[in-house]
């Protein structure tokens, strides 16, 4: 009996011993996905840094709040300002969540500094105009700025005047050491419709004169009207109760400006027909910023 019942125990035993091994491995290999899931998870969770979080923030999402910024500088203060800005404040503004699209020359206005800043949102406007203003840096540098800023109050409050339309999409910063000339002329056209009009002058824009703009020679940045939301960071005064649609626009450089302007005034539609009736709804004579890029500027040629 003994011996019948040896070969049925062998069996039993080489089962089990090879059930224990597979047990171990299984253990092991359940163990580096473990490991490889967790290094995964570290790295998914790893802060990104202002630069890149910024990056992320001027594409698709950027930007549906944006604030025209024109300051008036102190005379002969133009330089020194853009260096700093340019050197200081441009990418710990950028830090924030929002996106600095443009600094910029006024070209006929030589004491005259433009920006434009863009938000996702109202809210986000809010929380990252106090992280900004709230801060160490903010702090430490703005007598520098204020030094040199006469007025900082010609500021207006935006959004796009249609979705597809509203800056998306903009180029990363230039880094400090990029000595590429910065270049270009972009154009911002200020448009002061009469209060009850500018709706309609907004869809009369967007149904004949871009397109007739756009043949004589300017390229559609992005094109956004005055918000009647409310100011939620008072810090900062914004011209309230306008009604305002602005056209941004870039072109090559300032001869190709003037050859635009010279095909506007030889179109026979646009001169008899497309603009009168557009002046009709306007308060008042557009008001037209040429402006060059600072070397640090996103929007740049």
């Amino acid at each position: 009996m003994a011996q019948n019942r040896t070969p049925g125990l062998l069996f039993l035993a080489g089962v089990n011993a090879l059930i224990d091994t597979i047990r171990r491995r299984c253990l092991v290999a359940l163990r580096g996905w473990r490991l490889a899931f967790g290094i995964l998870a570290a790295v998914i969770a790893m802060p990104t840094t202002g630069a890149e979080a910024n990056d992320a923030n001027a594409g698709a999402s950027c930007c549906n709040v944006l604030e025209l910024r024109q300051y008036a500088l102190y005379p002969g203060r133009q330089d020194l300002f853009v260096d700093l800005f340019d050197r200081v404040f441009a990418d710990p503004l950028d830090a924030t969540g929002m996106t600095v699209v443009g600094q910029f020359r006024d070209l006929d206005r030589p004491d005259r500094f433009v920006w434009m800043r863009g938000f996702q949102t109202m809210a986000a406007r809010a929380r990252e105009l106090a992280a900004f203003y709230d801060s160490d840096l903010w702090h430490a540098h703005r007598s520098e700025a204020n030094a040199s800023i006469a007025d900082s109050g010609n500021v207006l409050l935006l959004e796009p005047a249609s979705p597809s339309l509203r800056f998306k999409d903009v180029p990363p910063r230039p880094s400090a050491a990029d000595t590429t000339a910065s270049g270009g002329l972009f154009v911002v056209t200020l448009y002061d419709a009469k209060p009850e009009m500018l709706a309609s002058f907004g869809a009369l824009f967007e149904r004949s004169l871009r397109a007739r703009m756009e043949a004589a020679g300017g390229t559609t940045l992005a094109t956004y009207v005055t918000s009647a939301q409310p100011n939620n960071f008072p810090r900062l005064p914004i011209r309230m109760g306008e009604h305002i649609y602005i056209w941004v626009a870039r072109f090559k450089d300032t001869q190709a400006y003037a050859a635009y302007q010279k095909r506007l005034e030889a179109d026979r539609r646009w001169s008899h027909t497309l603009w009168p009736a557009a002046r009709d709804q306007l308060s008042r004579e557009p008001e037209v910023l040429r402006l060059t890029p600072t070397p640090r500027s996103r929007l740049r040629g």
